[in-house]
C-alpha cells in the first residue's frame, strides 16, 4: 500500500509566477524525498507603488511516504 502526503507551500519570485512555483519545488526538494506532483492552488502578487514587486504561488506538493 502506498501512502501519499501533501504539503502546502508559498513560493516567491521577483520575476513571475512560473519562477515562484519552481522556487517552491526547489526548496521542498532539499528536504522532501519522492516528490510526485505539484498543484498550483493560486497565484498572488505583492504590490508597492502600483507595481508588482513579488510574485507568489501557493502550491500543494505530493510525495510518497517512505516505507509505505
Amino acid at each position: 500500500m502506498t501512502v501519499v502526503k501533501i504539503i502546502e507551500l508559498i513560493g516567491t519570485s521577483p520575476t513571475g509566477w512560473d519562477d515562484a512555483t519552481k522556487n517552491a519545488l526547489a526548496q521542498a526538494a532539499k528536504t522532501v524525498k519522492n516528490i510526485k506532483s505539484i498543484y498550483v492552488k493560486s497565484c498572488k502578487a505583492k504590490v508597492e507603488n502600483n507595481k508588482i514587486v513579488e510574485y507568489r504561488a501557493v502550491v500543494k506538493i505530493a510525495f510518497v511516504v517512505e516505507g509505505s
